[in-house]
């Protein structure tokens, strides 16, 4: 498989759009030239994104490791735009990669990109905040993007360098089990009586998920 990176997306400090939250860099826009991506560390004990010049204010809840690279796919950047009859440019949801040719939600976990230097690893999807609802101005947008279940994937950096737009994703790496990033989105959202099989993903899976399910599975 091989995909295109449409854009490589960075948002400066600005304020939040929702009163009394921290500022955000969820703003984000495409960079002309090539970006520095990085292994951001801990979440809260580093820079938070993997990528240089890229804000992220809530540390606690956003970016690290696990959250080091959001990637999105432009076909459903477009679905999202005929949905809502609005435009949607590249980064407007935050996607530090706006990808084209690859079906990110149904890259497995664990999955390992290839593009140029750097590699990137799978690591779950993204959950809905209350500054992207307010971001995109629709109301019930957190469950409406929710039930939808496309939610692009987040990424552990392994390999670092740097990307920019128009350089080619190949998938270096699948696992041999079949759990997506949808599908564990699903498990920890709307469905969460899928919990247990999300251990067929194991040791791909995310810390937070992985506590999830095997609260699963000691419930009697």
């Amino acid at each position: 498989m091989t995909a295109t990176i449409l854009a490589v997306n960075t948002g400066a400090r600005r304020s939040n759009p929702v009163s009394n939250r921290l500022d955000t860099g969820i703003f984000k826009t495409p960079v002309e030239g090539p970006v520095e991506i990085r292994d951001p560390g801990l979440r809260g004990q580093g820079p938070g994104s993997g990528l240089v010049d890229d804000y992220i204010g809530d540390d606690q809840h956003h970016g690290g490791d696990y959250q080091a690279v959001y990637a999105f796919n432009r076909a459903e950047l477009d679905f999202w735009e005929t949905e809502l009859g609005t435009s949607i440019t590249n980064g407007t949801f935050g996607e530090n990669l706006t990808v084209d040719g690859y079906d990110v939600d149904s890259a497995l976990l664990g999955e390992i990109w290839r593009i140029g230097e750097v590699r990137l690893q799978v690591t779950g999807g993204r959950t809905p905040c209350r500054t992207f609802a307010a971001v995109m101005q629709q109301q019930g947008w957190a469950k409406t993007f929710t039930q939808r279940a496309r939610t692009g994937a987040y990424f552990r950096v392994l390999s670092p360098g740097f990307l920019q737009a128009g350089m080619e994703v190949t998938v270096e790496f699948r696992p041999e089990h079949d759990i997506t990033v949808s599908q564990a989105f699903r498990a920890a959202t709307t469905e969460q009586s899928s919990l247990p099989q999300m251990m067929a993903a194991e040791p791909y899976l995310h810390p937070e998920l992985r506590r999830r399910v095997e609260r699963a599975l000691a419930r009697p």
